[in-house]
């Protein structure tokens, strides 16, 4: 059985080039999972990156697809102990089968990204054609030194990761969105419309969701702030979270759901299926694209439609971006209160304006007013999320919907973070700040039993 795997004759083997220690990036650290071999430092995580190389060149990697750990554990084994002895690199034998089971599932996985995708401390993973792999870290792009074999072995990469949830990407369908196991959600472009080769972009999620708790302690939030927020959601407030690519709004989302009472019934509706509700009387629904004739598509719009077919509670839309925006609406003017979503708008004012122009989009026969009206009457709390120059991400407002005055749909601010100054490491320096107004829910929420504190709203004291 020794050697299936390995390329024959006729397939010439291109000798990898391997970067001499000094020249490895820091980001090497991001290569391998915490384990045992860890006391090796940053020349062992090198060497993982020179073994995985000289690998994925020397193996059939179509060959691979079908073969158990096992086979590869065995097939792999020998070689491992070869280029280890040929660097003499001092290993013990249980350092050495670690380092063998580290890299049979690398090759079983997603192939060279599959240590990325086990490090937490990587949020993003950004791949540029086959050759050139980035990854953001505390907000932060850098580059690795990661590298596909060629082209078609990144295109298997990816066709493993479609086929997973019964989709593809081809010439024919060159782009796709898809997720992971784990929820991370992917975004996929190939030929024609890739250029220079395969686009792929992951966004990856925590293992352990994040609670508001967890944001606070990255400078994200204040616990003034999430107590309004925690109230806001036990008292069936409907809320909208605005904010830019990147700006941890679907984070945010989630976290505020961990606030909503386990007996509730909720109904979700994303593209990609990513949110990681905690509750236990959650449904998922998922949108599908058209098939190769171009039918069988359904769209949020229907999925929505659906949903209030199901009896939920409450319905949690991952991201409103059309005509859908219409029937969200209705659901919470319509007995779904407490229901939330997420924007792509700069400011809580330009979210409203967005959020007018997708309801237009639905054809139907209103007025702007009537729209406006409509949006002041289901929403009521918009939570504004930014990601600075720095890479941090923070919610900078909160504010309410009060209602309307004449044609204009009314906003007060809440709660703010003021900038003050950058400091020498470039980060942002500021402070959150309340704007000195009351909710006009608190009375509302005090019936419930949802107090505030006294100094909750006072602008003298700082957060």
């Amino acid at each position: 059985m020794l050697g299936r795997f390995i390329k024959g004759p006729s397939e010439p083997r291109v000798e990898p080039t391997l970067q001499p220690k000094a020249a490895v990036s820091p980001v090497a650290a991001t290569l391998s999972p915490a384990s045992d071999l860890a006391p090796h430092g940053d020349d062992f995580l090198s060497l993982k990156v020179e073994l995985h190389r000289h690998l994925i060149d020397r193996f059939n990697l179509s060959a691979l697809e079908n073969a158990s750990k096992d086979e590869i554990l065995n097939e792999i084994r020998p070689i491992v102990r070869e280029f280890v002895r040929a660097r003499n690199v001092p290993l013990n034998a249980r350092e050495l089968d670690q380092l063998t089971s580290d890299t049979a599932d690398e090759m079983l996985g997603l192939g060279p990204i599959e240590p990325l995708l086990k490090d937490d401390s990587i949020s993003d993973i950004l791949i540029n054609t086959h050759n050139r792999v980035f990854i953001e870290r505390r907000g932060m792009i850098e580059e690795t030194s990661i590298r596909f074999r060629d082209e078609a072995h990144l295109l298997r990469v990816i066709n493993k990761i479609v086929s997973a949830i019964g989709r593809r990407v081809d010439e024919s369908a060159p782009m796709v969105d898809a997720r992971l196991e784990d929820g991370s959600r992917v975004n996929i472009a190939v030929r024609p419309i890739s250029v220079d080769g395969p686009l792929v972009s992951i966004r990856k999620f925590s293992k352990n969701p994040y609670s508001l708790e967890r944001l606070m302690a990255f400078n994200s939030i204040r616990q003034p702030m999430i107590d309004l927020l925690r109230i806001a959601v036990q008292a069936r407030k409907s809320i909208l979270v605005s904010g830019g690519t990147g700006s941890g709004k679907t984070t945010l989302l989630n976290a505020l759901s961990s606030y909503i009472p386990s007996r509730e019934r909720l109904i979700t509706i994303e593209d990609a299926a990513e949110l990681q509700l905690q509750q236990p009387h959650v449904g998922r629904l998922e949108t599908r694209p058209p098939n190769v004739e171009g039918k069988g598509e359904v769209r949020q719009r229907e999925l929505l439609k659906n949903a209030l077919r199901m009896r939920p509670d409450r319905i949690i839309v991952g991201e409103v971006r059309g005509e859908e925006a219409f029937d969200m609406l209705q659901a919470m003017n319509t007995g779904h209160e407490g229901s939330m979503t997420t924007i792509h708008a700069n400011t809580p004012r330009d979210a409203i304006s967005r959020l007018e122009q997708m309801v237009g989009m639905a054809g139907m026969p209103m007025t702007h007013e009537s729209i406006r009206a409509q949006i002041a009457s289901a929403i009521d709390i918009i939570v504004q999320t930014q990601r600075l120059s720095d890479g941090g991400r923070r919610v900078v407002s909160i504010s309410e919907l009060t209602g309307m005055e004449g044609n204009v749909v009314q906003l007060q601010e809440l709660y703010h973070f003021v900038r003050r100054d950058v400091n020498a490491e470039g980060q942002i320096v500021g402070e959150f700040r309340a704007t000195g107004v009351r909710p006009r829910f608190a009375q509302e929420a005090a019936t419930l039993g949802h107090h505030f504190a006294k100094d909750a709203f006072n602008p003298q004291v700082p957060l």
